[in-house]
């Protein structure tokens, strides 16, 4: 884990409320699932062998006395089985004749939903630190909660530097459009962030400086002025601000000028380089496994794949290279330079290639793309 990243605070809240935080407890049945034996099909309730004579009817949400042998009731389908049933006659399979009901032979249990199938009460059905999603929603409805315990979700401010970045319209001679102020916010969100605001900042040391201190998030994600160019404020503004440094700089290309600190009031900063392919090398590296930590969700996994077509290195330093999955292992996408997005557009993963490059046959880390 991450220096300084500890799950955020666990509070709990209603059901709707939960969607996108962490789980901080085990989800655990407050019932067995069924909560009783109910009818898979529309048909009818038996007891007994057939044929059986039919007394009655219940529907979902009504409870039926205790059929007796040789008797049946009309069932729908989720209803509760009556005490006495042996099973459920589809609709289709059976027939009235002469007030009679007759089918086929039933096997005990049959098209019946037998009480616990599912879970039984005090199971545990997921782990802390799974995702809320629409699904784990519904299942925790099933399992009779009307609240779940989950982690604070760490709130980011995204600041977009530069005096050369356009907001809208095609490039003109000397701007370029700000590709990672659409980019980032999604995969932020994904990882659990809560995106509370996104400002382009100046190339101004003073706007900078003050940005960085006075930003209420959790975490603050600037794009941009993390070299020692002459506005690349980004260091400068850290220490203005007490921040201590706990990654300057990393031996990875494209990225290596991303930072990481933290601030005196134990907030965090990650300084993404201004090239788009370079900032999402440092996003997938530090801001989104810093975000899994403060949401209380697992690291983000790695896989090891082989190599389908030989990969390309860096002479010295790790390359992280937008690569797919073929017949024969990943192979490596052009357009990946570091101020290049059309090779990551098309990647399913990142493979992180060692110094020197992977030929082909060899097993190489990949990184998911968010």
């Amino acid at each position: 884990m991450l220096a300084g990243g500890r799950p955020l605070a666990v509070r709990v809240v209603e059901l709707a409320a939960a969607l996108g935080h962490t789980l901080a407890e085990p989800l655990v049945a407050l019932t067995d699932l069924p909560a009783f034996d109910t009818s898979a099909m529309d048909g009818w309730a038996v007891a007994g062998p057939g044929p059986w004579h039919e007394v009655g009817r219940v529907l979902a949400g009504e409870r039926a006395g205790p059929l007796a042998d040789g008797t049946a009731v009309v069932i729908a389908t989720g209803a509760q089985l009556p005490p006495g049933a042996t099973g459920v006659l589809r609709r289709e399979h059976g027939r009235l004749d002469r007030g009679l009901l007759r089918g086929s032979a039933l096997v005990p249990g049959q098209d019946v939903r037998p009480r616990g199938q599912e879970c039984r009460r005090a199971e545990e059905l997921l782990p802390a630190g799974r995702v809320v999603t629409p699904a784990v929603l519904g299942l925790a409805a099933a399992a009779g909660h009307d609240r779940l315990s989950v982690h604070r979700r760490p709130t980011v401010e995204l600041l977009v530097l530069g005096d050369e970045l356009l907001d809208c319209g095609p490039p003109r001679p000397g701007l370029v459009r700000d590709a990672l102020g659409p980019l980032l916010p999604p995969w932020l969100a994904a990882a659990g962030a809560e995106l509370i605001a996104r400002r382009h900042v100046r190339d101004e040391f003073g706007l900078l400086r003050d940005a960085v201190r006075r930003s209420p998030a959790d975490l603050v994600v600037t794009t941009g002025g993390t070299a020692a160019g002459p506005v690349d404020f980004l260091h400068r503004a850290l220490a203005a601000a007490g921040a201590r440094l706990l990654v300057d700089g990393v031996a990875v290309r494209p990225g290596h000028p991303m930072l990481l600190a933290e601030l005196p009031d134990g907030r965090h900063l990650v300084g993404l380089p201004g090239n788009p392919l370079a900032a999402v090398a440092g996003a997938v590296t530090l801001a989104l496994p810093l975000l899994a930590a403060l949401s209380g969700r697992p690291a983000p996994a790695h896989r090891i794949e082989p190599v389908g077509v030989a990969l390309p290195g860096h002479p010295s330093d790790t390359r992280l290279l937008p690569v797919v999955r073929t017949g024969g292992g990943v192979a490596p996408l052009a357009f990946d330079g570091p101020a290049m997005l059309r090779g990551l557009a098309l990647a399913e993963a990142l493979a992180v290639v060692p110094p020197g490059g992977l030929p082909v046959g060899g097993r190489v880390e990949l990184l998911d793309v968010p």
